[in-house]
């Protein structure tokens, strides 16, 4: 079966599970109110995130380097913004995960190890290169421009 239709069907039915046993234990007021409380601290800290990994990654441009892990971070960040604005203490625990940066490193420290590596292939003797054929064009060619 399809991966999203599964997701689709069971990230309700374990929020809905959730909102049952956190709200019989403390109250249907306060989960709610945790559940906007969780929603605008999370947004709030996002947006600090997101910043700071702005202008890392700009300092990695003006190093003349691939921001790589500010790429994959930020993508990390904007998720997990969208997963602590849906109501619910299962997406609320997953984006947490993703915006702090010691869990999104772990996350994501292979992924961005292996993007780095294949872009250090792409170099040569440490200079970045590009493959490519030509053809020197006579002073009188008709293909000259």
């Amino acid at each position: 079966m399809n991966t999203v239709l599964i997701t689709i069907i069971l990230v309700p039915i374990i929020e809905i599970y959730l909102f049952i046993k956190i709200g019989s234990q403390i109250g249907a007021f306060s989960t709610i109110s945790l559940i906007f409380i969780t929603a605008v601290i999370g947004i709030i800290y996002a947006r600090y995130e997101g910043l700071n990994t702005l202008k890392s990654g700009f300092s990695q441009l003006v190093k003349n380097e691939l921001p790589a892990y500010e790429i994959i971070s930020g993508a990390a960040i904007a998720f997990a913004a969208l997963l602590l604005i849906i109501p619910g203490f299962a997406t609320d625990v997953l984006g947490f995960l993703l915006i702090f940066p010691f869990t999104r490193k772990i996350i994501f420290g292979r992924f961005i190890d292996k993007f780095k590596n294949e872009t250090k292939n792409k170099t040569k003797n440490g200079k970045p290169y590009i493959e490519g054929e030509f053809e020197d064009i006579e002073e009188d060619d008709e293909r000259k421009l």
